[in-house]
């Protein structure tokens, strides 16, 4: 079993064990969504999916108001910002044991969803769409998702050209947790971004190289779920890669995955059991 030195984040004092693989829960408050099962569009059905998550066991849910799929439409920092704190205070106040993540690419939706109860800040672009977003991060003291990308939803499928595909995704995300820790942020998550600016094969690759990562020293976050790379293989729809997530997954989690960022918890509660039983045999 791969091990990672760090495994522990700091959640408003509370410290988080990750030695056990965590699953984070994916809602998002957007219509465009490449999964429509991830789709919320009321808060009595925000509350029931949420609820249903944690009973499944899921750690920490994150919730999106920026589609980030390829191609996805342009949505305006109000508009995000709206949508992130519609569902980060309903979530806040039925259910305060549970751990929020924002997924945004923008530094004031990341500051307005902290202050109004999320608790951790996904970034999609690694800082890239946002020259202040590492400031604001640091400022927030909470944890931050950093996570690989090229250029944007919009031009992210066009920019797959690497000299060598985990060397330089190693060294992009390298650079920028030095700045971080420079600016002083403790609580550091690595994202490779399969599916951002990697087409199929290398998404491939990217899995098979995965304990690589554990030369930055920081938990491993893997978000796969239902994405193009698994369905596209299959020949199958979005709706329809559950089995093959579970499948990708445990992979994750063989080659060192701290955290899977998932759509049906359940499944991955399941994988997560079955590695560690598995992992823990003499």
């Amino acid at each position: 079993m791969l091990q990672v030195s760090k495994k522990t984040l700091n959640i408003r004092g509370k410290l988080l064990d990750l030695s056990l693989p965590a699953v984070m829960g994916i809602l998002n408050i957007t219509p465009d969504s490449f999964y429509e099962g991830s789709r919320m569009r009321s808060e009595d059905e925000l509350l029931s999916k949420a609820g249903q998550m944690l009973a499944e066991g899921a750690t920490m849910i994150d919730v999106g108001g920026y589609s980030t799929r390829p191609g996805a439409r342009e949505v305006g920092e109000a508009e995000e910002s709206e949508r992130v704190e519609s569902a980060v205070v309903p979530l806040n106040k039925n259910f305060p044991e549970l751990i929020i993540s924002v997924d945004t690419f923008r530094s004031q939706v990341a500051k307005r969803a902290i202050e109004t109860g999320a608790h951790i800040v996904n970034d999609v672009s690694g800082g890239s769409l946002d020259d202040q977003m590492f400031e604001v991060v640091s400022n927030l003291r909470v944890p931050y998702v950093l996570m690989h990308m090229r250029g944007t939803p919009q031009t992210m499928n066009s920019m797959t050209a690497y000299n060598q595909l985990v060397p330089d995704i190693l060294k992009d995300l390298k650079e920028k947790i030095d700045r971080l820790r420079a600016l002083g942020v403790a609580d550091i998550i690595v994202d490779p971004g399969f599916g951002f600016a990697k087409n199929t094969e290398q998404n491939f690759e990217l899995m098979q190289q995965l304990p690589e990562f554990s030369l930055l020293d920081c938990p491993l976050l893997v978000g796969i779920s239902r994405k193009a790379t698994i369905y596209k293989t299959l020949g199958i729809l979005a709706g329809e890669a559950l089995n093959g997530t579970s499948v990708m997954n445990t992979m994750a989690l063989e080659r060192g995955a701290s955290i899977i960022r998932v759509h049906d918890v359940r499944p991955a509660m399941e994988a997560v059991k079955l590695w560690r039983a598995a992992s823990s045999v003499n």
